[in-house]
């Protein structure tokens, strides 16, 4: 059997692995992971379907571990390449899969299964694991072959109070740990954490202690899909006799899903719109929001610029009940910094207990490594540091060095009787979405984007005679990003003159010139005066006229 990622690995996002065994293919999650600052004007960033491409009737289905974007938000581009591919999941997973489907109008093809299921897809064997996470309804799955067992945990940790009570399946793992896990692919996002995660449950003293007080309007931002920790904020709110409303587009989708599959239990009477709740005392008003990761577009950002129909007041509390994912800081503490500007009381990780991570800490993966005793391991969902991290933790228990593979997204694994062995590696590029272009930005692209905005543009009007090639009258100059004097601009237009009226090679007159491309010949003079006499390396466009 042939593991490759095509994203996940080196990174926290873009999940998606691919298992390869008598000529089929099995894909296993397909997400997104959002852009960071030096990628401007990106939606989000998909993984690379190349590999697969040609391959495409050979997928056999995608298994779906859980709802996250990072695991689900790639499955409308993938369909686009095959509509009837079967997506294979939960209820709360497949519900959310197809809610999102429907806004990019596609029907897709969905097996529901459950933990305790075992289903036969093509030449793959697929049992199905209860795990926990920070959203219900999440899985493991082992895939059995002739050529062996892979375990996948997917996203999980190992809370042993959980609200919903459905706790990560042990005697699952260790059952199939003692028929013999060849191959064991492990969340390692907290690998580098000590001890064991926190249970969701010990969140509720400090979010009481928030409810408890807050003087004015409680906005608690959180990701759309984070159904156990808005249960907490529903529960504590009800306790405390406030109203709740919901807040954005995804939020108002997931919630509404997730209520009505019974995930989220709401009390009659608490939900109101949002609407209503400006007629209500601001004591008794709850609004839960997206926006905790300083998306640009989601509500708690515009609510922060004075963007959204609900202002941010003197006294309201804000509670970011999220993590910060890395490459979001500094967006994040730009909206916290932006709402306590406005006097909000902005309560989050930093300064409460008021999250707690979904993933598994380092003595959760040792428990787990200890019951499976994997013969190979291959530490995925994480940065280096976590990968690094999770592959010394299995040889710690007993798992040979030789049999840990610190893999990059894109490297060929294939597993044989019994070893797994890095066999070579093939395309897994970042591929970009830009509004509705997809894999049409490229790397260059984003140089010139980070360009444009670090250094700003000048565009170059010259009228030149086409006899002569020189310059009928001095060139204009159109700045942007930054200013320049006049005086100094008349200078540059001396120094484009210069240039066009000398050769490749020295001085040569108009004819040397005649045999050069103007707009070049332009361009290259304009940024090297920029650079001398400004220190700059602006984007510069030169328009040639003839006259």
């Amino acid at each position: 059997m042939r593991i490759v990622a095509l994203g996940g690995i080196g990174e926290i996002g873009r999940n998606m692995t691919v298992f390869e065994f008598g000529g089929k293919l099995l894909i296993v999650d397909c997400g997104v992971l959002f852009p960071e600052d030096h990628q401007p004007g990106v939606n989000v960033i998909l993984p690379d379907f190349s590999y697969i491409r040609e391959r495409i009737n050979d997928v056999v289905a995608v298994v779906l571990t859980h709802g996250h974007e990072d695991h689900i938000g790639g499955v409308p581009y993938l369909l686009r390449e095959r509509a009837d591919i079967p997506l294979v999941g939960s209820q709360l997973t497949l519900a959310f899969i197809e809610a999102k489907l429907k806004e990019h109008r596609i029907t897709p093809k969905t097996i529901q299964v459950k933990e305790g299921d075992r289903r036969t897809l093509g030449v793959f064997d697929l049992e199905f694991v209860a795990v926990n996470h920070s959203i219900p309804d999440s899985l493991a799955v082992a895939i059995r072959t002739a050529a062996g067992m892979v375990l996948h945990t997917g996203d999980f940790k190992m809370d042993q109070f959980p609200l919903d009570r459905r706790i990560t399946d042990l005697g699952a793992f260790a059952r199939l740990g003692a028929e013999g896990v060849d191959l064991f692919l492990t969340d390692s996002t907290n690998a580098d954490v000590p001890g064991f995660t926190t249970s969701e449950k010990d969140l509720a003293p400090a979010i009481d202690a928030v409810f408890r007080t807050a003087p004015r309007r409680i906005i608690v931002s959180s990701f759309a899909s984070h159904i156990h920790r808005i249960q907490q904020i529903i529960d504590t709110a009800h306790q405390h006799r406030r109203k709740v409303a919901f807040v954005g587009r995804s939020m108002v989708r997931n919630m509404t899903i997730a209520a009505d599959l019974g995930y989220l239990k709401i009390p009659q009477g608490l939900l109101v719109d949002f609407k209503k709740l400006e007629r209500s005392d601001d004591h008794k008003v709850v609004l839960i929001c997206t926006g905790s990761q300083g998306e640009p577009l989601a509500a708690l950002s515009r609510m922060a610029n004075n963007d959204h129909a609900i202002k941010i007041s003197e006294g309201d509390t804000v509670l970011l009940a999220s993590s910060l994912i890395p490459g979001n800081e500094n967006a994040i503490y730009g909206i916290i910094n932006a709402l306590t500007e406005i006097g909000a009381n902005v309560v989050h990780k930093g300064n409460a207990k008021v999250h707690v991570s979904g993933h598994a800490s380092a003595g959760e993966l040792a428990y787990c490594y200890n019951i499976v005793k994997p013969r190979n391991v291959m530490p995925v969902h994480g940065e280096w540091r976590h990968l690094r991290a999770n592959s010394e933790i299995a040889v710690a228990t007993g798992v040979e060095p030789r049999n840990v593979i610190i893999a990059q997204d894109g490297v060929t694994v294939d597993l044989q009787r019994g070893r797994a062995t890095v066999s070579g590696k093939v395309p897994a590029g970042l591929v970009f979405v830009d509004g509705a272009s997809v894999g049409g930005i490229t790397e260059e692209t984003l140089r010139e984007r980070r360009r444009l905005a670090e250094e700003g543009s000048v565009t170059v009007l010259a009228i030149i005679d086409a006899e002569t090639g020189t310059m009928a009258e001095p060139p204009e100059f159109f700045i942007q990003g930054f200013s320049c004097d006049p005086a100094d601009l008349d200078k540059a237009g001396t120094a484009v003159e210069k240039a066009l009226t000398d050769g490749p090679s020295g001085r040569q007159g108009g004819r040397g010139a005649r045999n050069l491309d103007p707009e070049a010949v332009i361009e290259r003079a304009t940024a090297n005066w920029m650079r001398r006499f400004y220190n700059r390396t602006p984007v510069i466009t030169a328009i040639v006229v003839d006259a």
